[in-house]
């Protein structure tokens, strides 16, 4: 029998493979170099971005999206 715990959270919407880019895709979506990107991290600034261990940066599409109708910041 399966007991039904409504104080548990939602399971979290799994993220397809496709979600997350790297600095050369969300430069090319954003019309901007990748350059531009790292500057806009540096000076924290640009769409959020998520670090993946020691160097791996990565944008979500939801955040480039949010970023582009101007609803979100950086990180």
């Amino acid at each position: 029998m399966q007991s039904n715990n409504t104080l548990a959270p939602p399971d979290p919407a799994p993220l397809s493979p496709g979600d997350l880019l790297d600095e050369r895709e969300a430069a090319a979506i954003l019309s901007a170099s990748v350059q531009t990107l790292r500057n806009w991290r540096w000076r924290g600034d640009g769409p959020r971005w998520r670090k993946l261990g020691q160097r791996m940066v990565r944008y979500h599409r939801a955040d480039l999206a949010a970023f582009i109708e101007g609803k979100a910041g950086a990180a």
